[in-house]
């Protein structure tokens, strides 16, 4: 196979989807100004999806990812539909089961779903194919669930991504115990405690926060946030597309790289950001050239914890690799061939 004036390089890396909302991205609109609004409609059209519609719209992500170059995902969410597919496909990924659960009087009962849901899917993880837990986010996870989900993961051995310091709203309520996700929770009938610290401060104590933890997002992060990233080995997941979709801010990158914080550029979901172009991210994270590159791909793969095996095209290594346009400003607008672990998942005849 020829393919003159492309560039060959390391697969792409996504540290943060939600492949299985991909048929979801016309019912939302991604600039609905309030969050929780935003929200609820998502969990609406969730609930109006059927099983099989989970599954499809997960084979087409995974497919258009590999039509862009992307041969390693992090995926989190909560219908198993990822797994399958990236199983059933051949795909590289690690999958993250959600849970969710803000009551602390549901907290069992969470756990039990939790196990329930991890059982038939653990049978699919492969070499190339991980599993992990993500207890969601502090508003929608209780105190106890969050210690019984880290505590789970622990002896289970499973790895964590949660979305945390992802708003001010956010902050406000593990912080003060106010805002409207505070107001949301008291409208159910759940108390909410205000803990003095940053949620950051608060994942640590509930034992979240540890070593190969993926942290997505981190928006509302200051120094002694990232201190705590930094000592506990903690990674995170940049989404700067779906940061400004929802005017939480900007992540303080700079920062993070200069503490030795892992970071890795994701897309999230096409309810948030519409075409899912990891391309599009990096230039909005303000990066180019190699850096651009290095971020997408070796960078992505260490905040996945898996720069042994892949993120660039070395002896030894996995051949998860891409053959891209080449276009200036170095942005390609597709892959021409996309191999994972070997095996050509993607390909166009050349000229």
């Amino acid at each position: 196979m020829h393919f003159p004036d492309a560039e060959l390089v390391p697969g792409l890396v996504n540290c943060h989807t939600h492949l299985e909302l991909t048929q979801l991205g016309g019912g939302v609109r991604h600039d609905e100004p309030e969050f929780l609004t935003w929200i609820r409609r998502i969990r609406e059209l969730k609930e109006a999806t059927s099983a099989a519609a989970f599954y499809e719209a997960a084979v087409a992500g995974v497919r258009d990812g590999w039509a862009r170059g992307v041969t390693c995902v992090a995926e989190t969410g909560s219908t198993g539909a990822v797994m399958r597919a990236l199983h059933d496909l051949g795909g590289r990924g690690i999958v993250y089961q959600e849970v969710f659960g803000p009551d602390p009087a549901q907290c069992a009962a969470g756990m039990a779903e939790l196990e329930s849901t991890l059982r038939p899917l653990r049978r699919l993880a492969t070499s190339q194919l991980g599993l992990g837990v993500s207890p969601h986010a502090p508003y929608t996870v209780s105190a106890p669930l969050y210690d019984a989900v880290a505590r789970f993961a622990r002896l289970e051995q499973l790895p964590i991504a949660v979305h945390v310091a992802e708003s001010p709203a956010e902050t406000e309520l593990v912080g003060d115990g106010a805002g409207p996700f505070a107001a949301a929770l008291r409208a159910r009938g759940i108390a909410v405690e205000a803990r003095h610290c940053s949620p950051v401060a608060y994942l640590l104590q509930r034992g979240v926060l540890k070593a190969g933890t993926l942290c997505i997002h981190c928006v509302q992060v200051d120094q002694a946030d990232i201190e705590l990233l930094r000592v506990t080995r903690a990674a995170v997941a940049h989404c700067p597309r779906s940061n400004a979709a929802h005017r939480h801010g900007r992540l303080p990158l700079a920062w993070l790289r200069k503490a030795g914080v892992p970071v890795g550029l994701g897309t999230d979901s096409v309810v948030s950001v519409g075409e899912l172009d990891l391309w599009a991210e990096v230039e909005a994270a303000g990066l180019n050239g190699d850096a651009a590159l290095r971020m997408l791909t070796i960078e992505g793969a260490r905040a996945l914890g898996w720069e042994r095996e892949i993120g660039s095209l070395e002896v030894g290594k996995a051949a998860d690799l891409a053959v891209l346009t080449a276009e200036p400003p170095n942005r390609p607008s597709a892959a021409l061939l996309t191999v994972v672990s070997g095996r050509i998942v993607h390909q166009i005849s050349a000229p």
